[in-house]
């Protein structure tokens, strides 16, 4: 399917492509990486039937403006979080936030001042050694990596991106997620963000999780390989009265692997 972003958010770093859709009590879909707001294109046009959806790229990623220089780690990117919810003028949504995008939700709400009414956490980064194995190889090493021939970036990005699903992908969907980084632009910006995620950028909200007060709903992939389900069980655990919910059949990527149950779990009570 054709996915658009027809509004843009000015930033001193660059400008970030949103969209809305539908009316009713609003829900922010957070994406993470290497991913885009692509990857919810099966869920936002279902849950616009009765809310209002709002779906945005993080700056440096999908169609958000990419350019050198740009801060990308996930204080910058919390910060920007918390002020697209000012600019939407949305007090407390709904949110639900996979990958990273978890951990850009979490700083938004314990360090930024943002309000929700509910919190989702898809296969999210939430605290623990996220950063570590390859994720560490690349992000000490990304002066190198940068300087890769385009078919062994292509390579290296297309086996990280099929690593993520259990079922694998639907014809025409890994292009479109390799797509924001191929050519030089984008091959530098995927290095990009894996110098800016650090760690210690979570280590700082970790502590906290202990105050989180917004029902909160974790919800993982039993088959992913990329954050396994010791990371779901460690936020389970630090967030107060959270529920787990696991995916029988889903990898890192739920979206992919298992969308009508994912559906059906953001749409019940």
């Amino acid at each position: 399917m054709t996915w658009t972003l027809g509004r843009t958010f000015e930033t001193p770093d660059g400008a970030i492509r949103w969209d809305s859709f539908g009316q009713g009590d609003p829900v922010v879909l957070l994406h993470g990486s290497p991913f885009s707001s692509y990857i919810w294109r099966d869920i936002a046009p279902a849950l616009a039937r009765t809310r209002q959806v709002f779906v945005f790229d993080l700056l440096g990623y999908g169609r958000s403006e990419q350019r050198a220089g740009q801060d990308v780690g996930l204080a910058a990117q919390g910060r920007r979080f918390a002020a697209l919810l000012g600019h939407w003028g949305l007090s407390a949504p709904d949110v639900v936030a996979h990958d990273i995008g978890g951990a850009v939700a979490l700083r938004a709400l314990l360090l930024e001042g943002a309000r929700y009414r509910h919190l989702t956490l898809v296969d999210a980064v939430g605290g623990g050694d996220w950063g570590t194995g390859f994720f560490k190889l690349i992000r000490e090493n990304a002066s190198v990596f940068e300087r890769l021939p385009d078919y062994a970036h292509e390579a290296l990005v297309t086996s990280h991106l099929r690593y993520a699903t259990h079922t694998g992908y639907r014809p025409g969907v890994l292009d479109a997620y390799l797509a924001p980084w191929r050519g030089p632009v984008g091959q530098a910006a995927f290095y990009r963000q894996y110098r800016d995620l650090e760690q210690a950028q979570s280590d700082a909200f970790e502590p906290l999780l202990g105050e989180v007060s917004v029902p909160t709903r974790i919800i993982w992939g039993r088959e992913d390989r990329l954050l396994v389900g010791e990371f779901a069980e460690r936020l389970h655990a630090r967030i107060p009265g959270s529920e787990l919910i696991w995916v029988d059949g889903a990898g890192h990527t739920v979206q992919e692997d298992a969308p009508a149950r994912l559906l059906a779990l953001l749409t019940s009570p």
